[in-house]
């Protein structure tokens, strides 16, 4: 067989493949995203002082902190699923972007005197509440973007999959801002990493796996 005809019969049922549309794709993640917080909010656990607490600092903080790693991240993500793109600069920049957050989170606490009563300030098993319902929370963006990532071809699965763990972890968080009755930054510091940091490892496992290509 001649490489003319080799190379034919290999192609021959190749069919055209659709470009990727970034905006189809982040309009159903925003969808997803707002589907979920509207039901949060609607039927969820929302703390009944909410209006009264988006008068602190901390509640601000965190939900502006949050929601722009996740914005970030889902970016970061999407532009990815592109094999032409890699995503480690854009995690550069999110590991960056949450360091600046945990550093701003320092200043609002550094008036406290947190240290006499660290053990009482960190609270354990609230934390581990915390952990177990912002991991939940992030579980529509993690398989949304999941999808997503599987219908992609992201040459880079590990960052890809770094990349929408972040994303997917920072939503739930932003999510569980509105229930979450705890406006303390070191238990905000230690419990969301905690739990964000669950979510991004589940991601990172399991997301190469599941969209080999």
């Amino acid at each position: 067989m001649t490489n003319d005809r080799l190379i034919d019969r290999l192609v021959g049922d190749l069919k055209p493949v659709r470009r990727r549309r970034y905006g189809v794709d982040i309009a159903v993640i925003a969808l997803l995203c707002a589907i979920e917080l509207a039901v949060y909010l609607a039927i969820g656990p929302v703390r009944r002082d909410m209006p009264g607490a988006m008068q602190i600092v901390a509640v601000w903080w965190r939900l502006a902190s949050l929601g722009l790693i996740a914005l970030v991240g889902v970016a970061v993500a999407i532009a990815s699923f592109n094999p032409a793109v890699s995503p480690r600069r854009g995690l550069r920049l999110l590991i960056s972007l949450i360091a600046l957050c945990l550093a701003a989170g320092w200043l609002i606490d550094a008036s406290r005197d947190g240290w006499p009563a660290l053990a009482t300030r960190i609270d354990w098993r609230n934390g581990l509440q915390c952990v177990y319902e912002m991991t939940v929370l992030a579980i529509p963006a993690l398989l949304g973007l999941g999808l997503l990532m599987r219908r992609g071809a992201s040459t880079d699965s590990a960052g890809t999959a770094l990349a929408v763990g972040i994303s997917a972890a920072a939503w739930g968080a932003f999510v569980f801002v509105f229930a979450c009755p705890f406006d303390d930054p070191l238990y905000i510091a230690i419990w969301y990493c905690v739990g964000c940091g669950l979510v991004t490892l589940l991601a990172r496992l399991a997301l190469p796996i599941i969209t080999r290509w």
